[in-house]
């Protein structure tokens, strides 16, 4: 949607008595947020036209692309995100040159954002290098004296600057990895140099240990504004991806509110704060990014409940309407104080892409406390970890049967203003009742969301494609499904009558994209060859494939032939669905029939299959879920009865890599475990792994036992993994990954949703 709500403050650009005379007729009245989105896309496209001339890496890009991935989350325009997809492609993903800078620090962290909802190794593989690097051989440098020869201070936070540069990019690889000694450094780091520069009786850092003995005219210390709004908006950076049980959390919520008081009774009559804090009388000029990064800081506390509403609101309502006075109407964002320029004076006009960055990160504050005081607000979701593990892209069912009204909802991130991808859902179609979306979350963690109404947002962010099903009426109705991670499909029964082939496996294809594959190998049909995405390189043949069923009777697995009918019940963004009707087959006498359900969310290897069973005879059935085994004997077969997975990682076919299979029961509910031979004759060896032709053909059955009753559901997991995708290096790997599937399967997710109100849609 794009809103066009009245007049935009932003279509001109002001004076000061334009600012003044704006603050008394509309910044106290709360911005519509079709107008403050507007205003922040107007900005990020002027700034996309008209590319910074610093290096791409540089701190002052970086400030700029925190803002651009702000507006991403917020916006329905997916221009912004492809635009970070594209600066981290041209930069090779690499930091900047400086080992130990924090400037050559801070674009890691759209790095990290971006692998966050991706989880493409590449994107931190040189971030984590680096920072392995520097926590393993810290710089050996005791003192923060900013004078200290060769710029030896410049190896640590030495200036209050850093403190947005370095930390949020080290936490947020934490986020990523859940590697707690990242954590560790990123915290203790903060506050040595905290202790060195905080002033604890004014409530503000100094730039650097220069300024300790330096007073302005006025006689007070100097405090610059654009150095205190770096922390600030450090301090929200941090404290977003910082854990909410961690244990310096207080300390850290603790110093925000200090500053935050301290900076409120800094803001000066038009809204914005002048270059230096504590002598605005000499310091006349307007400027952009410090008042950016508070309107930023403030805002975000606001919505956390970190800040009083009351107390704060106003002041940021009046910042934000002086901050879009300085747009033009082209886009352009003025009064921005250029690197090294004197404070004092400087071109009204002057405009940089850290300033660009700081209105952005504002804007997306700024609208999210729009949409709260709109009295969107339908619940909140509460969503706890209760394992000692990370849950990284962990689907969140939430009830929201009867909230507002049934009108359409909306997911806003409980630490900033992102608005998460979410999906209506009823299990097995029909009238949805629940909504799918994803969440992190550290080990023990609680986190909050908030439900909005979809109709008080000015836009609601475009899907990305990361889960797909569909029956492929070109190709004999197979039903075929994927995620981000890996693709499947499994054959009907007009293959038979096509092809004459008999199989109700399950196929996999392997991939190298998180993007779609489904339809492009079919369309190209020559997919056993990788063309750079991904290929089929798995025979099922007449085995059970990679998680296919079977009922084991009289020590002989008897299986259904392809399935007969398919419907598919939802297709994405977080969960596709669907649902095969198998007809009766007979297992040693007794008529089995079967309908079962396939889901796969976005994120996830592994696919949930749930499977209700009919019998000609009563009592129960012992049912075998299968993996194929190959006659090379590198093949590796593990399992482990207790968690009840079992899993197959097969030898290297020819430069095409390793598939790891995976079966996954649960907890308690394997009862046995057997090998039977698939009986599929071996071509010559010739033809084997000749060009074109997919891997070796299956030998055997791995067969995980369990028990199941007659018209009841019999649910399990399967999934595949390849050793090119780059998540998957060998055997120990996918093992370690299926244990902590079943590990989560035996510890769900806590969910409580609580409701604000009815809200009007």
């Amino acid at each position: 949607m794009n809103w066009h709500l009245g007049a935009c403050l932003a279509l001109v650009a002001v004076t000061p008595t334009a600012l003044t005379s704006l603050r008394g007729q509309q910044a106290d009245a709360s911005p519509q947020p079709g107008t403050v989105l507007s205003t922040m896309e107007r900005v990020a496209d002027w700034q996309l036209a008209h590319p910074s001339l610093h290096p791409p890496t540089d701190w002052t890009q970086a400030a700029g692309y925190t803002g651009i991935m702000a507006l991403a989350g917020i916006s329905g325009q997916p221009r912004y995100r492809q635009a970070m997809l594209e600066m981290g492609r041209v930069n090779g993903w690499r930091l900047g040159p400086r080992a130990e800078h924090a400037d050559d620090h801070c674009v890691g962290q759209i790095y990290a954002e971006l692998f966050l909802s991706t989880r493409e190794p590449e994107m931190i593989a040189d971030m984590r290098s680096r920072f392995d690097s520097i926590r393993e051989h810290p710089p050996q440098v005791e003192s923060l004296d900013f004078t200290q020869r060769d710029g030896a201070a410049l190896r640590r936070w030495s200036w209050c600057d850093a403190l947005f540069m370095g930390p949020p990019a080290w936490i947020l690889l934490y986020a990523a990895t859940g590697d707690e000694r990242l954590l560790d450094y990123a915290v203790s780091n903060w506050w040595a140099t905290s202790d060195y520069l905080y002033d604890t009786q004014e409530h503000l850092y100094f730039r650097d240990s220069t300024y300790f003995a330096k007073r302005e005219p006025n006689g007070r210390k100097i405090f610059w504004s654009r150095g205190n709004g770096w922390v600030m908006a450090g301090l929200v950076r941090v404290l977003e991806f910082l854990p909410a049980n961690h244990p310096s959390r207080a300390r850290f919520e603790r110093q925000f509110a200090e500053m935050a008081a301290k900076v409120l009774s800094c803001q000066q009559p038009d809204g914005l704060w002048r270059a230096s804090l504590l002598d605005p009388e000499d310091y006349p000029m307007q400027e952009e990014s410090g008042s950016g990064f508070y309107t930023y800081a403030l805002a975000w506390g606001v919505n956390q409940g970190l800040l009083d509403h009351a107390r704060f609101s106003p002041s940021v309502r009046r910042a934000w309407a002086a901050l879009s006075g300085m747009v033009e109407a082209d886009g352009r964002l003025t009064h921005v104080q250029p690197i090294g320029a004197d404070p004092k004076k400087f071109d009204e006009k002057a405009t940089e892409v850290y300033g660009v960055g700081a209105f952005l990160l504002a804007g997306s504050e700024v609208y999210r406390l729009s949409v709260m005081d709109s009295g969107a607000v339908v619940a909140h979701v509460a969503v706890a970890n209760k394992a000692p593990f990370h849950r990284w892209r962990e689907t969140v069912e939430a009830d929201v049967g009867g909230l507002a009204g049934g009108a359409p909802l909306a997911v806003v991130d409980a630490a900033s203003s992102r608005i998460l991808e979410s999906q209506p859902y009823a299990a097995g179609g029909g009238q949805p009742s629940t909504l799918l979306f994803q969440v992190d979350l550290a080990p023990g963690e609680t986190r909050v969301l908030t439900l909005v109404t979809a109709g008080a947002l000015a836009a609601v962010p475009q899907p990305v494609v990361t889960t797909y099903a569909r029956q492929v009426a070109e190709r004999f109705n197979d039903v075929a499904w994927e995620s981000d991670r890996i693709a499947h499909r499994m054959y009907s029964q007009e293959l038979i009558k096509g092809e004459g082939t008999i199989s109700s496996g399950v196929d996999v294809w392997v991939k190298r994209t998180r993007s779609p594959v489904v339809d492009g190998f079919y369309a190209r049909k020559n997919y056993h060859e990788d063309a750079g995405l991904g290929l089929d390189d798995y025979q099922v043949g007449r085995s059970r494939g990679c998680g296919g069923l079977g009922i084991w009777s009289g020590d002989r697995l008897y299986s259904p032939i392809n399935f007969r009918s398919a419907r598919i019940l939802c297709s994405g963004p977080v969960r596709s669905e669907f649902e095969l009707t198998f007809d009766t087959w007979d297992a040693g006498g007794i008529g089995i029939s079967e309908v079962r359900r396939i889901s796969i969310d976005a994120g996830s290897n592994m696919s949930r299959v749930e499977s209700v069973l009919a019998s000609t005879k009563g009592g129960p059935l012992t049912v075998a879920v299968g993996i194929a085994e190959r006659a090379d004997p590198a093949g590796v077969l593990s399992r482990d009865p207790d968690l009840g997975w079992t899993t197959y990682w097969q030898a290297p076919d020819r430069d095409r890599g390793s598939i790891g299979c995976a079966v996954v029961l649960g907890p308690g509910r394997m009862t046995g475990f057997v090998e039977e031979s698939a009986s599929v004759p071996q071509p010559p060896a010739n033809q084997r792994l000749s060009p074109g032709v997919e891997g070796l053909p299956p030998v055997a059955n791995a067969l995980s036992l369990t028990t199941a009753r007659p018209g009841e559901p019999t649910t399990y997991y399967l999934g595949a993994g390849w050793s090119r995708s780059g998540d998957f290096a060998d055997a120990r790997a996918w093992n370690t990954y299926v244990a902590r599937v079943a590990e989560r399967i035996a510890s769900p997710l806590g969910v409580t949703v609580t409701a604000v109100h009815a809200a009007s849609p």
